[in-house]
């Protein structure tokens, strides 16, 4: 994150004897980004993070893409996808490229083991449900909306809360996920104009120190594989920690739309950026007030970017036939717009309760076999007048 902050006990001065009260030393674990010139926190365990007892490979990750089909629009409908597993296990991708991957997720119960991504960060967006993230910097509670924000080097696990349905959208990024840079300043503050600042930003606020031996599975994810670690101490042994780099939640309800006399370009909901992409969010807002204006987006060509959008609640200004977990996805090289009627019957209305994540990639995505499963195959002929 761009700001600092610490939970629990930390010595005075960093890379200092810390000492617990058997007088052993506490063992100190730095955690950063981009070698040691990037963001960084410090964190003290009462056991070195490093003594693994056992070492397998859990499993391999591969993605079955689709076989090559002519360029066209897409519409996945997700609401009905079988819920089942753990936040990981669950996990059904649908897309992606070399630097993203896109998933969903219904998972029904809580994790049995802590869970690293090694390839860079993740972001879980919290459709429906409510439970608990568990890292080693504390736990960190989730409700409906929420963007979670998940660094790469962190260990977590996701316990649902009992009897509450739980939906997710999944980011996998090949790299680190960031505020956008035009809303900060030199200093890493949000600028007054950015459309959410650190007071939207929650981080973990229970640090629960374990001391526990038995035996603790770790899975890393590197690549296509996940490797699993047995440890003899509990993983989450850490008594305090500070820094700048640590998981978050923000809720899109948070983020304050910029609005403005004519219709604005999707720029203006963009949330967060990452290598290759970025992530934006539709929110209820005041439509467009030049007395000509059309609050309708006009057609479009995404030349560089492949167009995804998942849709959470509320009616979509521009589109006909979306529902709760439908998924548009509007490839490079095709123009797309509203939907017939669309256009003209938005002018004179005022405001909009559409909630939605888009997510516009740099480079092609390429579906997967268990996106067509979810396929509407009449989507790319539904601007058809009939």
């Amino acid at each position: 994150m761009t700001y600092y902050y610490y939970l629990g006990n930390i010595p005075h001065k960093r890379h200092t004897q810390f000492r617990q009260l058997n007088g052993s030393l506490y063992h100190e674990e730095s955690i950063g980004l981009r070698g040691f010139s990037g963001v960084q926190s410090l964190l003290y365990h009462l056991h070195p993070p490093t003594q693994i007892q056992k070492i397998w490979i859990e499993g391999n990750v591969e993605i079955p893409y689709e076989d090559q089909s002519p360029l066209h629009h897409r519409h996945l409908r997700t609401a009905n996808m079988t819920a089942k597993g753990d936040a990981v296990e669950s996990r059904i991708p649908l897309m992606a490229n070399s630097e993203i991957c896109i998933s969903v997720a219904c998972p029904t119960r809580p994790m049995h083991y802590w869970y690293r991504f090694a390839c860079g960060d993740e972001v879980i967006f919290i459709h429906d449900g409510s439970g608990i993230l568990e890292t080693q910097f504390g736990n960190l509670f989730y409700r409906r909306g929420d963007y979670l924000v998940i660094p790469t080097g962190v260990l977590w696990r996701i316990l649902p809360d009992a009897a509450v349905e739980q939906r997710m959208l999944v980011v996998e990024a090949y790299g680190h996920i960031e505020p956008p840079a035009r809303y900060l300043n030199r200093y890493g503050q949000f600028l007054e104009h950015s459309p959410y600042c650190e007071r939207d930003i929650r981080p973990p606020n229970q640090l629960i120190v374990h001391d526990e031996e038995g035996e603790f599975e770790v899975r890393v994810k590197a690549g296509n594989q996940i490797t699993s670690y047995l440890y003899h101490h509990h993983p989450l042994d850490v008594v305090g920690w500070d820094g700048h780099l640590w998981p978050f939640a923000f809720n899109i309800e948070d983020f304050e739309p910029i609005t403005g006399r004519v219709h604005q370009p999707p720029p203006v909901h963009q949330t967060f950026e990452a290598p290759g992409f970025v992530l934006c969010s539709f929110v209820p807002r005041l439509f467009d007030y030049h007395p000509l204006a059309i609050p309708a987006p006009y057609n479009h060509s995404n030349v560089d970017s492949d167009e995804v959008i998942y849709y959470v609640e509320g009616k979509f200004m521009s589109r006909k036939g979306i529902e709760r977990a439908s998924i548009t996805v509007h490839p490079r090289g095709i123009p797309h717009g509203p939907h017939p009627g669309m256009y003209e019957g938005s002018i004179g209305k005022e405001r909009t309760d559409e909630l939605a994540v888009m997510i516009d990639t740099f480079r092609p995505l390429k579906l997967t076999q268990h996106a067509l499963k979810f396929e509407d195959k009449d989507y790319s002929y539904s601007w058809v007048n009939h």
